[in-house]
């Protein structure tokens, strides 16, 4: 099956996506269903997660890099696959080659995580490291395909590519037969355009709602423009999703099919990404969280079942330590404080002791004797504490101010 790069998303049909899930067999896994019983709770009505972070190569993208390589004329294969990618689609795109025999050259940018890098090379593609940003990356991997006659493969604008992460919806129809909603994180729309068309041609009912980041939301624009348009800058965590322009044949099928694409905040991805992890004892990247968080954010706007589907769970562990600490301050359960304390021995003890009383976790204390705004005998003491949560935070700053500490901020 390949429509070569001439396709359009009017040409692709249910047939297709069930195709691609049959030269799929043996090749990726059906992710399992995993139910979550605090957002059945917050929601009031069930909630499971689709797994795509536990599929090989540890995101959904293996599905559609599958379907287009195998989909290759023989003289295509002979001349090698290219791609360009910061971790996910590089390392689905090697491991279909690698299965499917063909030679393979990722592009990545010069700052992508090593993880990644290192993941892309075991699963047997040439790894060449060029530019600061995707941008430049993706221009130095479509020159390459102009130079040596390597086939490019994009990560979401290709009829076959979508066909192949239409996969995932056929999976969720099957696995949740009774789904009401299911809730998908968007960049380009390859995998949201492609359960749409598997979902809606057998279930139109079903509601297909979209998850962007707030700093990379090209699809809002573009829908009520009626028309693909530049964000330009996108800034985000989630990585998997921080692109700045929809893909002409996602957007075609996103704007007849799909019901809604909402924004989430940074706040809000890190603190799913913490849920998930907590809760599910799942290991999920921020644009893999992004669902989690919309249901976080909005949690009575969904008719459930409710499936959420988690793309990927490719996360850096530098960024994870990061977006762990971000989303438990988000969650109220580290406080910073700065309080005004007398400078004599014992005063910092008597300080602690107050916290100790009040349950609080000392993570660490820095103090400020300089300031000129200080009186003689005052000490500016910062202290940051792990804490339960915003009821105890605000208990703990109510323990210092009734103990006679003024808090500073």
């Amino acid at each position: 099956m390949s429509f070569g790069t001439a396709g359009h998303a009017r040409s692709l049909i249910l047939d297709d996506v069930l195709g691609a899930q049959k030269m799929l067999s043996g090749v990726a896994r059906t992710t399992a269903m995993e139910g979550s019983r605090y957002l059945t709770r917050l929601i009031g009505a069930p909630v499971l997660f689709k797994c795509e972070n536990l599929q090989r190569t540890g995101s959904f993208k293996l599905r559609g890099a599958y379907v287009r390589i195998a989909g290759l004329s023989p003289e295509e294969r002979a001349a090698g696959v290219v791609a360009a990618s910061a971790g996910n689609h590089a390392q689905g795109v090697a491991l279909a080659s690698a299965l499917l025999g063909v030679r393979s050259t990722v592009f990545m940018p010069i700052g992508a995580p090593l993880p990644k890098v290192a993941a892309t090379r075991e699963y047997g593609a040439e790894v060449r490291l060029h530019g600061q940003v995707v941008d430049e990356t993706l221009a130095a991997a479509q020159e390459y395909a102009r130079d040596t006659g390597a086939v490019f493969i994009h990560p979401f604008d290709h009829p076959d590519v979508i066909a192949g992460q239409g996969t995932v919806g056929l999976e969720i129809l099957e696995q949740c037969p009774e789904v009401r909603t299911i809730l998908v994180g968007v960049g380009g729309g390859g995998l949201i355009a492609g359960i749409a068309l598997a979902v809606k041609a057998v279930r139109p009912d079903v509601k297909v709602i979209g998850v962007q980041a707030e700093g990379a939301a090209a699809y809002p624009p573009s829908l009520r423009a009626g028309r693909p348009v530049v964000v330009g800058a996108p800034q985000t965590m989630a990585d998997g999703i921080k692109v700045g322009r929809p893909g002409d044949i996602p957007f075609q099928l996103i704007q007849e099919l799909v019901d809604e694409v909402r924004t989430v905040s940074e706040d809000e991805l890190s603190s799913a990404l913490l849920l998930c992890l907590e809760r599910a004892k799942l290991v999920v990247e921020p644009a893999g969280a992004s669902p989690v968080a919309a249901l976080l954010s909005d949690p009575g706007a969904f008719r459930g079942p409710v499936v959420a589907v988690l793309s990927g769970g490719n996360v850096d562990p530098v960024l994870m330590q990061r977006v762990l600490t971000h989303g438990m301050a988000a969650a109220g359960r580290f406080l910073s404080l700065r309080l005004l304390v007398t400078d004599r021995p014992g005063a910092l003890a008597e300080m602690l002791g107050v916290l100790s009383v009040a349950d609080a976790n000392v993570l660490d204390v820095s103090h400020v004797r300089t300031d000129p705004r200080l009186g003689l005998t005052e000490v500016d003491v910062e202290v940051h504490l792990e804490t339960k949560g915003p009821e105890h935070c605000a208990e703990v700053e109510a323990a210092l101010r009734e103990a006679g500490y003024r808090i500073l901020g």
